[in-house]
């Protein structure tokens, strides 16, 4: 078993835990070398040092508990580039007896606490860190759907610190910003919603160029006095100021008033209400931590991010469309969004969805700008329904529940001599910087050793992939450092806006992996291993045609077991795997029956939704999503974990299923029909304790609840019924209606043609022990 923490004080998972020497012998590892790193994940060992960091003069790297000091002659020697550096005059009192907290062996993650600016006498340093939320909000939804939207949105605003400023815009056939500075009616600027906006055009138009500056002087001589138009506190008050206003505007505010014919979709701007959003802050508060909060309720159909045309008897796009091509819009509202991420990157804002409809949004055409940006996403049936409304508040709300949103991220990584960054898989932008650790291959975010993180938090997590530039063993004599070492750097703004560094400096063994074999075997993380595998193989659905990933997978886990297994050539009864690597096959058979591969049952939303959440969430999340976990309850026992097989089903028992998106509850037949009879609440039945049975799963299902963003689904169903699909779609097919095996009475069969994880196994050792 794990233990309790598997990230421990420094967030960080690798698959492999001593490293090959050379490019050859990882390649025959099959499993690439990566990390999974939470770059401000919160620990309470964690020390906050209130100074600036010192930094080697070669390599830039950060002083840490690996260097090397000289304390006589007040010397540190960097661990990265073996670079001589001095301590300046405040470090004179160090000794071997008085260390500095970052030289502790224990503090190999520290942060420092810098002054965001050192010139404090001026006025806009605290403006500069005052947090900025635009609301974004569709009004092409019914009646009842804008009212839970509203709704919520009004409680978010009460939520907000008092210093954070909020902006609003609505959006139909039109996108239109509203003007929360000026109270004595309601006022708001108007952008046709069929043609691309431009950053100058908004700004233009909302008079905070220089030339709409003039005009609008002139137009100021009949305002009200006490009316002061700098464009930040004409359209971004603190969430203090303009609650008032912004509530009385929300309940004037109706769906949109735009005639829609029958047969036809809603005119909806989705792609230009972003878009001058984004404009107006790059306007007013360019390079300060931004996020826009947008409340989507349908596809668009209108100007620039158009996903289908207003014609209803034309379908949104299909995998199958985008497949063969046949998504007329696809490429187009990709390339909006992309081109919408750059600008959004380089102003350190984030694109933020909360999407509440029955048919797609666009979530698939969005992702790009959702991602790079580090966006938060949330896709919901209804802005009713609990998964929007739980996650929409724990977004905004304060304590133990808070997110921790964090702005303004910047990543760094520093690596020992002949350690390449191929790149980063998860919420970030490459910044192209190169440099010596830069790696000529390329992963998702790569050709840098920095990268930008416009919106993070404390849950938020990268897969960083490591490449080697080594080929000759004969390189390192036994005398060169054994220990291979890691440094992440990552600067942010807090949620109480101080300027905060987190560096964590990890260290590994090189080993020879033919001589040290048994060593390299124990070094395996299998989760973290799976995991990766997940994020690569979906990395590659995206962006390499004609890609199959079930023979990909298939191929590398043959070659994995053909490695690392111990059998006689052509002999498969004589296969078997350490149990280091034991779990890793029913892993990869998991990955390949999953929503990340199996694409033909979800829509490209909600295939796009998966990924984004794959890519950002911690190992052991994500391990959740892969391979879903199955509690069994019984009557008479504690509730115990089970196998993820159909035959874990049983009459007298309930199942509790976690898949990360989805919470299953479901009862055996029998304990259903106790429960329809009423056994729960009669006294006599009392005695054996049926009402806690029942209760015992669903107050476990509460608190995975309470833990999880976005907040996931609850089902509760029955043996038979129709939702109980949601629990059988997950499991192993041991039992199917072609079985020839005795099925256990009360369990249940699935009705499918796929294989089971034995018939699985029996294949992939076949295929492993040929000669």
């Amino acid at each position: 078993m794990e233990n309790l923490d598997p990230e421990g004080i420094d967030g960080v998972r690798m698959t492999w835990n001593v490293w090959p020497r050379t490019k050859l012998e990882t390649s025959k590892c099959v499993v690439p070398l990566a990390a999974s790193i939470a770059p401000i994940r919160p620990h309470p060992d964690i020390p906050t040092l209130p100074y600036a960091p010192l930094r080697c003069r070669t390599c830039s790297a950060v002083l840490n508990a690996f260097s090397q000091v000289d304390f006589a002659a007040k010397i540190w020697i960097c661990p990265f580039c073996y670079q001589r550096n001095h301590f300046p005059q405040h470090y004179a009192v160090i000794s071997e007896m008085n260390l500095p907290c970052e030289l502790y062996p224990q503090c190999t993650t520290v942060q420092y606490s810098l002054q965001a600016n050192a010139n404090s006498n001026n006025p806009s340093s605290a403006l500069q860190l005052q947090p900025v939320f635009v609301f974004v909000l569709d009004t092409c939804m019914i009646e009842e759907e804008l009212g839970f939207a509203k709704s919520a949105m009004k409680q978010a605003i009460g939520l907000l610190p008092e210093h954070a400023l909020v902006g609003f815009v609505s959006f139909g056939t039109q996108a239109q910003v509203h003007e929360l500075g000026f109270t004595e009616m309601t006022k708001v600027y108007v952008f046709k919603g069929s043609k691309e906006v431009l950053k100058e055009h908004v700004l233009e138009q909302l008079g905070l160029s220089a030339s709409g500056r003039r005009s609008m002087a002139v137009y100021r001589k009949g305002l009200p006095n006490g009316y002061t138009d700098t464009g930040v506190n004409r359209f971004l008050l603190p969430a203090s100021d303009c609650e008032y206003t912004l509530n009385s505007l929300l309940d004037e505010l109706q769906p949109d008033q735009w005639p829609v014919q029958a047969g036809r979709r809603a005119s909806r701007c989705t792609g230009v209400a972003v878009s001058v959003a984004a404009g107006l802050l790059g306007a007013c508060l360019a390079g300060t931590g931004a996020r826009i909060v947008a409340l989507v309720g349908g596809p668009c159909t209108e100007g620039p991010g158009t996903i289908v045309s207003k014609d209803l008897s034309e379908p949104v796009r299909s995998h199958k469309d985008l497949d063969k091509d046949a998504a007329p819009y696809f490429k187009k509202a990709v390339k909006f969004y992309d081109s919408l991420a750059k600008q959004l990157v380089s102003q350190g804002h984030v694109l933020d969805l909360f999407a509440s409809a029955l048919d797609q949004v666009g979530v698939a055409e969005m992702k790009v700008a959702i991602e790079r940006t580090g966006g938060l996403i949330v896709l919901a049936e209804s802005f009713g329904h609990s998964v929007f409304k739980d996650s929409f508040k724990r977004v905004f709300e304060d304590g133990e529940q808070s997110l921790g949103l964090c702005f303004n991220g910047m990543l760094e990584i520093n690596c020992s001599k002949d350690i390449k960054v191929q790149g980063i898989i998860g919420p970030c932008t490459s910044l192209e910087k190169k440099g010596t650790n830069v790696s000529d291959t390329v992963i998702g975010e790569g050709n840098t050793t920095t990268w930008k993180m416009c919106g993070l938090d404390k849950s938020t997590c990268l897969t960083v992939l490591f490449d080697l530039s080594s080929t000759d063993q004969s390189n390192f004599p036994e005398t060169v450092n054994p220990q291979l070492y890691l440094q992440f750097l990552t600067g942010y703004q807090d949620p109480e806006g101080k300027t905060m560094l987190r560096v964590t400096t990890v260290t590994r063994r090189w080993i020879h992996s033919a001589l040290s074999f048994v060593e390299l075997i124990q070094g395996f993380d299998q989760e973290t291993a799976a995991v990766v595998m997940a994020r690569i193989t979906s990395l590659k659905m995206e962006t390499e045609e004609e890609f199959d990933a079930t023979r990909w997978l298939d191929r590398n886990l043959i070659r994995f077991c053909a490695k690392f297994g111990d059998y006689q050539k052509d002999d498969p009864p004589s296969f078997s795997l350490n149990p280091c690597f034991s779990l890793f096959p029913q892993f990869v058979f998991n990955l390949r029956r999953s929503q990340f591969v199996q694409v033909f049952n979800n829509s490209p939303d909600e295939t796009a939704y998966f990924r984004i959440m794959l890519n950002r969430e911690n190992i052991t999340n994500a391990a959740v999503m892969v391979q879903p976990s199955l509690i069994s309850y019984a009557f008479s026992s504690a509730s115990q974990p089970a196998l993820l097989d159909v035959a874990s089903i049983s009459a007298d028992r309930i199942l509790l299923l976690d898949s990360y998106f989805s919470i299953v509850v479901f009862h055996g037949i029998t304990i259903a029909q106790w429960r329809n009879m009423g056994y729960q609440n009669q006294p006599e039945h009392q005695a054996c304790a049926f009402a806690l049975f029942l209760e015992a799963p669903q107050v476990d299902a509460q608190i995975i609840i309470r833990e999880r963003f976005p907040v996931p689904r609850l089902v509760v169903c029955d043996q038979h019924g129709s939702q109980a699909r949601f629990l059988l779609a997950k499991l192993n097919p041991s039992a199917t209606y072609n079985s020839t095996t005795d099925i256990a009475p009360g369990s249940d069969i699935i009705f499918t043609d796929d294989v089971s994880l034995q018939v699985f196994c029996e294949h992939l050792q076949r295929l492993a022990v040929q000669s």
